[in-house]
C-alpha cells in the first residue's frame, strides 16, 4: 500500500494566538514524554485509543486516568441535541409549564433550534432603500420619517458597522463570482466594490461598482441571482404553496385509485384463507400452487383497477467502485461543504433531509436545503466498473440528489411530485428510513418505518408513479431493534415486492437502489456498523436477481412497467468508512456496488481523493486550512458577505471543525490503518499550526475561523454539539 508524506514545513503560516492551545503545547518539553516511558505494544494497539508515536504524546502534569485524558465525543447524542429534529434544550426555553403559554415571538424556528448561536448584526441597521443604491439616488422609503432603520448612508459607514476584512485580499468573494455585490453597503468587502464620485456640481458621492461581463452571465428569472447554484425555487412558487394554489394532480390521481381500491383489496384478503396461495411474510406463490389457486389470483388482478401512472422509462442510475457516495449530512451536508467534496472527488451527494410537510408547505428554509452547485450536476465518473443497466447513459447523469422524510404515502407522493415539478436537476430522491432521532421516528419518520414494511412499500410505490423521469431510492437501517435485524427480510419485499402487492397487481416498489446503514435504530450512531451482515444483505440482492431472471410464470412475475432501473437494484453500504482502505474493503468483502461516506468525509474530507489515487495522503495543517479557506469562500458566496451572512458561514464552519479537528495526521501514527472510532490521548502536532488545528477546545475553532472570517461579532455565541471537556469548563 502505497503511503504519501507531504512536506510538514509550513513557511508563511498564519500567526497563531498567544493563547492559542499551541502556545499551550509548546511548554510542554518532548523529553517529558520520553519520561513516562515508551508504550508497549499492547498499549499502542489499545482498542479505541490512537497510537500516538510517543515523541508527539503530551505528559499531563495532573494525576488522571487515561480515560480522562481523552474527550470522550458522543455523536449519538450530539445528533439528538439538533434542534431541527430534537426538542431537546428547546425546552428550557418556554416560560412556565405549559407550552401554550409561551410568547409566540420568542418560538425559534429553523435549524438548531436547541442551541442559540447570538447575533451577527450591525450597530445600526441601514433602511434597504439605501443598502444598494448610490448616495445621492436611493429608493424611496415607504415608512418615511416612520422607519426604524438608518437613512444617512455616511453615518452608518462610520458608526453603524464593523470596519472591512482583509481576508481574501480585501476583495468581496460575492462580487467576484457575480460581478455585483446584492449586500452593497453592508457587505464587509464594500471598498473593493465602491468609490467616491465627484458630481458636476463638485459634491462627493459615494457610488456601488458592477462588473457588466460578469453580471452578464448570470441567469435572471429567479428569486436570487446565484452563480453556479442550480434547482433555486422562485419565491412566488413557494409562496404558491403555501397558500396552496399549487397542484398535485398526479398524486390526486393516484391516491384516488388507491382508495378506489382498498376495499376490494381488503375483503379479498379478509376472505382468502392464509398460507394456501402464499405466505403474508413472503413475496412469491409456491411453486406447488394449484392451477385453481393461481386462476383465483388472475381473477382477483383482474378486478383491481389499472393504475392512473406507471413508473415510466426513468433515468437509468449507476453505482460503480468509482463513485463513492457523500452522505445525507445533518447541519454538516450544506452546500459549501458539498462543494468542496466533489472537489476533492466526491462523485454522488445528497441534500440534508428535507421533511415532506414543509417542502408542500413551501417553508423557505426547506427548500433552502435543494439547492445545489453547478459541479454537482455534472455527471458521475463512468469507466465501467461494475454492472451497467441496459440505457444507462452518464451524459444525462447528475451527482447530485434530494433525501426526504415523510410519513404516510399522501405526504410523500405530494413532495415528490412538487420536488421533480420545482428542481429540475434532481439525479434521485431518496427516502430517509434510518433516521433515529426521537421526535422524527415518533411521528412515523425515518427508522419508525423499517417496522411498517407494508406502509413503506405503499409510501415507494407512490413516490415511483409520480416522480417522472428521476429515479426512487431508499435508506434503511438493519432493523429498529439490536440483535433483530429486519433489514434482509425488508429488501426481499422492496426488491420483488410484497405478497400482498404481487397477488393485487399493485407491483413492486420500484426502488432504483437501496441503501443499508449497518446499525439498528436502538444502536443509533454507536458502536461499530455491522458490515458482515450488509455482507448477507448484498448477497441477497444478488440472489434474489437470479430468482426474478429464472422467473417464467405470469402470476409471479413482476410487470416491467413497475421496474425501474430495468429492475436491477444497486445497494449501497453505509457505515465507518474512514480511509481508502475501508473503502475497498468494503467493496470486495461485502460485495456491495458502492460505499456511502458520512463522518470520514467530515474528518477528513480528502477521503475521497484517497479513494481515487488508492492510498493514503498525509495532509500538512497548510493543506487543511487551505480546505477551510475554501469553505469560508463558498460560505460567504453561499449566505451572504455582510454581517449576517459571514455570522452564519461562521456557525457552520465551526460545526464542521468540530468534526475535522478528530483528524489524527498519518505521520504521528505508529501504525496503520487509522479508525474512526479510535481516540487520541493528548498530542502535539509536527508544527504549531497543525497542533491548533486538533485543539479540542471550541475557542480555538473560532480563532481558526478568524483567520479568514476575521474576529467574531462580539454577539456571536457558538454551541458545540459535541461538548468537550474545555467546552464544560469553559463554556
Amino acid at each position: 500500500m502505497a503511503y504519501l508524506t507531504n512536506d510538514t514545513a509550513n513557511p508563511g503560516q498564519p500567526i497563531l494566538p498567544e493563547d492559542s492551545a499551541t502556545t499551550k503545547a509548546e511548554k510542554v518539553e518532548r523529553s517529558e514524554a520520553a519520561e513516562e516511558g515508551e508504550p508497549s505494544s499492547e498499549a499502542k494497539r489499545q482498542k479505541g485509543v490512537a497510537a500516538i508515536k510517543a515523541e508527539y504524546l503530551i505528559r499531563l502534569n495532573d494525576v488522571e486516568g487515561e480515560e480522562s485524558r481523552r474527550v470522550v465525543i458522543d455523536d449519538d447524542a450530539a445528533e439528538a441535541a439538533d434542534g431541527r429534529y430534537s426538542k431537546g434544550d428547546a425546552r428550557d426555553n418556554r416560560k412556565g409549564g405549559n407550552r401554550n403559554n409561551r410568547d409566540k415571538k420568542n418560538k425559534q424556528k429553523g435549524q438548531n433550534t436547541s442551541r442559540t448561536f447570538g447575533s451577527s448584526r450591525d450597530t445600526l441597521q441601514l433602511c434597504s432603500s439605501r443598502a444598494t443604491y448610490a448616495e445621492f439616488s436611493p429608493r424611496e422609503c415607504q415608512f418615511g420619517e416612520r422607519c426604524k432603520f438608518e437613512h444617512d448612508l455616511r453615518k452608518y459607514l462610520k458608526q453603524g458597522r464593523r470596519e472591512d476584512l482583509s481576508t481574501f485580499e480585501g476583495k468581496c468573494p460575492v462580487y467576484e463570482s457575480r460581478g455585483f455585490c446584492p449586500y452593497g453597503w453592508k457587505c464587509r468587502f464594500v471598498n473593493s466594490h465602491s468609490e467616491e464620485r465627484e458630481t458636476e456640481d463638485g459634491k462627493k458621492e459615494l457610488v456601488l461598482l458592477e462588473n457588466e461581463d460578469l453580471k452578464a452571465k448570470i441567469v435572471s428569472g429567479s428569486e436570487e441571482d446565484e452563480v453556479g447554484v442550480v434547482n433555486i425555487v422562485a419565491k412566488e412558487d413557494k409562496l404558491n404553496l403555501s397558500k396552496r394554489k399549487t397542484g398535485t394532480p398526479k398524486s390526486d390521481a393516484y391516491l384516488q385509485w388507491v382508495n378506489e381500491n382498498i376495499d376490494a383489496e381488503r375483503a379479498h384478503f379478509d376472505n382468502k384463507s392464509k398460507g394456501r396461495d402464499g405466505d403474508v411474510e413472503g413475496n412469491i406463490l409456491p411453486e406447488d400452487a394449484e392451477d385453481g389457486s393461481r386462476d383465483k389470483v388472475e381473477d382477483n388482478r383482474a378486478q383491481f383497477t389499472e393504475p392512473p401512472f406507471r413508473p415510466s422509462e426513468k433515468r437509468r442510475l449507476y453505482y460503480g467502485p468509482e463513485t463513492p457516495v457523500l452522505a445525507p449530512l445533518t447541519t454538516q451536508g450544506n452546500l459549501p461543504f458539498r462543494r468542496l467534496c466533489v472537489e476533492l472527488g466526491a462523485q454522488v451527494t445528497w441534500s440534508e433531509m428535507a421533511m415532506g410537510l414543509p417542502l408542500i408547505q413551501g417553508d423557505k428554509p426547506e427548500w433552502a436545503l435543494m439547492k445545489a452547485h453547478e459541479s454537482e450536476i455534472l455527471a458521475p465518473k463512468f469507466l465501467p466498473k461494475n454492472t451497467v443497466v441496459r440505457g444507462y447513459d452518464n451524459a444525462k447523469d447528475l451527482k447530485f440528489g434530494a433525501q426526504i422524510a415523510a410519513n404516510k404515502p399522501w405526504l410523500a407522493t405530494k413532495a415528490v411530485e412538487v420536488l421533480t415539478a420545482l428542481c429540475p436537476n434532481l439525479r434521485a430522491i431518496d427516502l430517509n428510513c434510518g433516521c433515529p432521532i426521537n421526535l422524527v421516528c415518533e411521528k412515523g419518520s425515518g427508522s419508525a418505518l423499517l417496522d411498517s414494511p407494508s406502509k413503506l412499500e405503499n409510501i415507494l410505490r407512490g413516490m415511483n408513479y409520480v416522480s417522472n423521469e428521476t429515479p426512487i431510492s431508499v435508506k434503511i437501517r438493519m432493523g429498529t431493534k439490536d440483535g433483530q435485524p429486519t433489514a434482509e427480510k425488508l429488501i426481499k419485499r422492496l426488491t420483488l415486492g410484497g405478497y400482498e402487492s404481487i397477488e393485487s397487481g399493485k407491483g413492486t416498489s420500484g426502488v432504483a437502489a437501496i441503501t443499508l446503514h449497518g446499525r439498528s435504530k436502538q444502536q443509533r450512531y454507536t458502536k461499530s456498523a455491522d458490515w458482515s451482515y450488509i455482507a448477507d444483505c448484498a448477497a441477497l440482492i444478488s440472489r434474489l436477481k437470479r430468482e426474478k431472471s429464472n422467473v417464467s410464470d405470469t402470476v409471479r412475475e413482476a410487470d416491467p412497467r413497475d421496474l425501474a432501473n430495468e429492475g436491477h437494484v444497486y445497494f449501497v453500504g453505509n457505515g465507518d468508512c474512514y480511509s481508502h482502505v475501508d473503502y475497498f474493503d468494503h467493496l470486495e468483502n461485502a460485495k456491495v456496488d458502492s460505499v456511502m461516506v458520512a463522518r470520514g468525509a467530515l474528518i477528513k474530507p480528502w477521503i475521497f481523493e484517497e479513494i481515487e489515487k488508492g492510498q493514503y495522503l498525509d495532509k500538512s495543517a497548510t493543506e487543511r486550512l487551505t480546505y477551510v479557506e475554501k469553505f469560508a469562500k463558498y460560505g460567504l458566496q453561499t449566505w451572504g458577505s455582510d454581517e449576517m451572512g459571514i455570522g452564519t458561514t461562521r456557525r457552520f464552519l465551526l460545526e464542521w471543525l468540530s468534526f475535522a479537528h478528530r483528524y489524527v495526521p498519518l505521520g504521528l501514527l505508529e501504525h496503520l490503518p487509522p479508525h474512526i472510532q479510535d481516540r487520541p490521548p493528548k498530542f502535539r502536532g509536527r508544527d504549531d499550526l497543525e497542533t491548533l488545528m486538533a485543539s479540542e477546545n471550541y475557542k480555538d475553532w473560532i480563532k481558526i475561523s478568524e483567520m479568514f472570517l476575521g474576529p467574531a461579532h462580539p454577539n456571536f455565541r457558538f454551541e458545540p454539539k459535541h461538548k468537550s471537556n474545555s467546552y464544560e469548563a469553559e463554556g
